[in-house]
C-alpha cells in the first residue's frame, strides 16, 4: 500500500480535490462514493484528516471502517 503524508491527505477533503479521504488508526480510506460523505463532510466531521481521536464522539464504533477497503497508510 502506498504511504501518504498528512498534507496529501488534507488535500483529499472533497473541496481542494474531488477525492474524499479520511484516516483512521494509521490507514487511509476513500469515502468518495459514500453517500454519507457529501462535499467532504460527515455530520460534524471533515474529510482530509485523521479521525482516530474523533471516533469517541461518533454514534458508531470503529467497525464502520470494515465496510471500506484501505487505500493507503498515513505517514
Amino acid at each position: 500500500m502506498k504511504t501518504y503524508t498528512r498534507g496529501q491527505l488534507a488535500l483529499r477533503n472533497g473541496q481542494d480535490k474531488p477525492e474524499i479521504w479520511v484516516a483512521f488508526q494509521g490507514l487511509i480510506y476513500d469515502m468518495t462514493d459514500s453517500k454519507l460523505w457529501k462535499n467532504g463532510k460527515h455530520y460534524e466531521h471533515w474529510a482530509g484528516q485523521d479521525l482516530t481521536p474523533e471516533l469517541a464522539d461518533a454514534p458508531h464504533s470503529e467497525k464502520v471502517f470494515e465496510k471500506f477497503t484501505p487505500i493507503g497508510i498515513l505517514e
